[in-house]
């Protein structure tokens, strides 16, 4: 009976876990540049089991490199710092 209701409780608290951990990567965040916040909010809906952090900060960050919208240096250091943030989330 115990093993149940700890179970249960667990089930039920787990949504608010990583609620609460999205929280503490969107406040990170917000702290960020413009360009670590762009990285932030363009790459963390792309990172997916298969595609780790620096996967997909990458596809994000290249082609703005690539077509001369941001620096290398400016993308590696938003690159860098937004990906520290979205160590946070779930």
């Amino acid at each position: 009976m115990r093993l149940s209701i700890a179970a249960v409780l667990a089930v039920c608290l787990l949504p608010a876990v990583a609620y609460a951990d999205r929280d503490a990567a969107d406040a990170c965040a917000a702290k960020l540049s413009n360009d670590g916040q762009m990285l932030y909010a363009e790459a963390l809906p792309k990172v997916t089991p298969q595609n780790d952090i620096k996967a997909a900060l990458t596809a994000v960050a290249r082609p703005l490199v690539m077509k001369g919208t941001m620096s290398r240096d400016v993308a590696r250091t938003a690159a860098e710092a937004a990906g520290e943030c979205m160590k946070l989330a779930p």
